[in-house]
């Protein structure tokens, strides 16, 4: 249970150990679809009896994983939540280096310091949905393994290639010499996004929720893309420019395919 402890407060941990955890079902099942492999699995004290839980319980056990009966309270104990979910399991990362996640994609999304965890997971989420290629995770952006990006992300994180890199200014540069262009997103400056030719491809670069895409990236990208505004508000929050931005450049390869 301490090492669980570990894995879910610390990223130093995770990373360490190339492992994460999922809370709740959905996400255990998400996994299991996804093919990652459930290195062990805790079981609230009472939620075995549950159809549901059963099930899970039954194909990590079939999968060769560890399954560990909790006793009341133990769970409440541990868990990152007010309310926990029933199961808690640890699976191995899933990132993979950075060529192999972008290999072949149009639309790679790119995280440049992304501060917080909830707004990561939504990016992971619209990216998912919009049918973007791979999420890139620089610099200081937060694990992709937190636990608040993990259940954010609403399984999306076992959908689609994940790439973690040091620094954004080396990865604009390698995205740049795999023949992608770089766009950065921005509040008031470059092209409308209705006006941005999608269809080649593309890596669209988020910056930091409260101060924007650093400056000493201008040199690094091929432009700047912007949503314009109809109301008074200085900004979107960054899940939601991400997916209005992937669902238009969905939307374009869609007219141009059809």
């Amino acid at each position: 249970m301490r090492r669980l402890r570990r894995l879910l407060l610390k990223r130093a941990v995770r990373r360490a150990e190339r492992a994460f955890v999922v809370e709740g079902a959905e996400l255990v099942r998400a996994a299991l679809a996804a093919g990652s492999p459930v290195e062990s699995l805790f079981v609230a004290h009472g939620a075995g009896a549950s159809g549901g839980v059963a099930e899970l319980v039954a194909e990590v056990h079939r999968q060769g994983g560890r399954v560990f009966d909790l006793a009341a309270g133990v769970l409440e104990r541990v868990a990152s939540t007010v309310a926990p979910q029933p199961l808690l399991a640890v699976v191995p990362a899933l990132d993979v280096p950075l060529d192999q996640a972008v290999s072949g994609r149009t639309l790679v999304v790119l995280c440049a310091e992304v501060r917080d965890p909830g707004n990561a997971g939504t990016v992971l989420r619209s990216a998912d949905a919009a049918g973007a290629g791979a999420v890139v995770f620089c610099g200081e952006t937060v694990d992709p393994y937190n636990p608040k990006t993990v259940r954010a992300s609403a399984g999306s994180l076992f959908h689609l290639p994940v790439a973690v890199t040091p620094k954004v200014t080396g990865t604009l540069d390698a995205l740049g010499a795999l023949g992608f262009r770089r766009l950065g997103a921005a509040a008031h400056q470059g092209d409308d996004y209705l006006k941005v030719p999608w269809t080649e491809p593309t890596a669209l670069v988020l910056g930091n929720e409260s101060s924007g895409l650093a400056p000493d990236l201008a040199a690094r990208l091929d432009g700047l893309v912007r949503i314009p505004m109809a109301g008074r508000a200085e900004s979107l929050n960054v899940g939601v420019a991400c997916a209005v931005l992937c669902f238009e450049a969905l939307r374009r390869r869609q007219a141009e395919v059809g």
